[in-house]
Formats: structure tokens, C-alpha cells, sequence
């Protein structure tokens, strides 16, 4: 039988030390923490066979109204989740799972499943949109309640909840002006429900 050897097809090895994105389950509400414990473990790392190009939390900027205003607020697309871009191996597993906060790879069985490329792409291309929500507010008055007004130029006057704008944080108050019914809108945080 004569001697085989395999010559290792340079695709294959190309494709096995090519960075690929895989999703990590961390502590809720932790996302950033454990992101920049993971990067800091990275630059300290002395291991050659560690490698991992990047550490990122999914984030989305929105645009939301809270008391009339337009706000930029970033949001966390996956909360308890973030993606590292790594060549994996053992020695890349086991770096990230020793890292405080994390608690698995997102995938089925022990290996570490990357994401698709087209999961990527999606996740990437929503970071870059900013998205324009607006945020109803709850605001704890109703039709036909009786407040006082606490601040601002009808600061001492008392009078009943005519209308409720939630999206704009205000409620329309009829008030006695000068013996007659005004209507007037206020900020809903300049109320209080008459006891």
C-alpha cells in the first residue's frame, strides 16, 4: 500500500483561522461591565493562542419624548447578551468563559456555534439606525380630576382634568381665571390631585 500523505487545503485553514462572531449570555443589566472586564483580561493576556479581535454590546441610539422633549437615549438591543469576534479554540473558550459575569456561549451543545453571517449583519446595520420611539409616560391623572396646580404661573389654582396627553406629558385643566373657565395646559409634574 503506498505512503498517503494529505497536503492541508489552504481554504480550510483559512477558513478555520478566520474570525467569526459568537454570542455570549452574560448577567442582565452587566453587559458593559463585562465587556470592558473582558477587554482589559485581553490586553493583560500574555497567551499567543488567544485570539480575539473584538468585544461588543449590542446598542441602538433612540430618540424618545419624555416631558415634551425629544431625548437621545442608547438602549441595549439583546439585554444579557454580547458578541466577541475570536478565532475560537480551547484556549479562546476557556479565556472567555473564565471571565467573571459571563455565563455561556448562545448555541447548541458544548461547542461554541458561531453566529450567521447574515445574524451579523442585521445586528450591525440596527446599530448603525437611530430609531425615533416615543415613550408614553404614565401619567396619574384622569378625565374629571380635581388637582391643584404646584408650580408655575398658575401656581394656587385649583381645577379639573380635561384632557390627557401621555405622549406629551401634559394634561389640559380648566381653571376659574378672572370668574370664567379657562382651559390650560400643563405639565402633569406641575399637578397634584386635590385631596
Amino acid at each position: 500500500m503506498p505512503n498517503e500523505t494529505t497536503t492541508p487545503d489552504p481554504a480550510l485553514d483559512a477558513e478555520a483561522t478566520s474570525p467569526k462572531w459568537f454570542a455570549l449570555q452574560v448577567y442582565s443589566g452587566h453587559e458593559n461591565k463585562v465587556r470592558t472586564l473582558l477587554e482589559k483580561r485581553i490586553v493583560e493576556s500574555a497567551n499567543p493562542h488567544v485570539l480575539i479581535a473584538q468585544v461588543l454590546v449590542p446598542t441602538q441610539e433612540v430618540m424618545e419624548i419624555k416631558l415634551g422633549k425629544k431625548v437621545r437615549v442608547t438602549r441595549n438591543l439583546y439585554p444579557g447578551y454580547i458578541l466577541v469576534e475570536a478565532v475560537m479554540n480551547d484556549e479562546t473558550q476557556y479565556f472567555i468563559n473564565s471571565v467573571t459575569g459571563i455565563i455561556k456561549f448562545l448555541g447548541a451543545g458544548t461547542a461554541p456555534t458561531p453566529l450567521r453571517e447574515r445574524e451579523v449583519n442585521k445586528i450591525l446595520g440596527r446599530m448603525d439606525e437611530v430609531k425615533e420611539t416615543v415613550e408614553v409616560e404614565t401619567i396619574p391623572f384622569d378625565i374629571g380630576d380635581s388637582v391643584d396646580v404646584t408650580e408655575g404661573p398658575f401656581s394656587d389654582f385649583s381645577g379639573t382634568v380635561e384632557e390627557v396627553y401621555p405622549e406629551k406629558g401634559k394634561v389640559k385643566v380648566t381653571v376659574s381665571l378672572f370668574g370664567r373657565p379657562t382651559a390650560v395646559e400643563l405639565d402633569y409634574l406641575q399637578l397634584r390631585k386635590t385631596s
